[in-house]
């Protein structure tokens, strides 16, 4: 089986900064994109970061210049740094990957992580 764990999340003040991680775990042979989305209260969920599995990234204008996501094939993992953090900030952050292959030539086109809670408050 496959699983996307996640780390990182917590309570930090605004101006401070927080790193996201996100592993497959399992029999995981190749990851396409891998992404993060989050979802503040009484809000959608929204696309934050993209990294595609030749390092391609696109950000949300709302994070661009502050966020930056990363991966490691090696590792079957994403990163997401979040520096300068704002209250805005603050929701469950959602890792996500398309197309995961795993030792049994089955293909997961799409699968989510439970969540991580950021909350940015002073």
């Amino acid at each position: 089986q496959v699983q996307l764990v996640e780390s990182g999340g917590g309570l930090v003040q605004p101006g401070g900064s927080l790193r996201l991680s996100c592993t497959a775990a399992g029999s995981v042979v190749s990851i396409n994109a891998m992404n993060w989305y989050r979802q503040a209260p009484g809000k959608q969920r929204e696309l934050v970061a993209i990294i595609t599995s030749n390092n391609n990234t696109n950000y949300a204008p709302s994070v661009k210049g502050r966020f930056a996501i990363s991966r490691s094939n090696v590792k079957n993992t994403v990163y997401l740094q979040m520096n300068s953090l704002k209250p805005e900030d603050t929701a469950v952050y959602y890792c996500h990957a398309t197309n995961i292959s795993d030792s049994r030539g089955r293909v997961f086109e799409n699968y989510w992580g439970q969540g991580t809670q950021v909350t940015v408050s002073s």
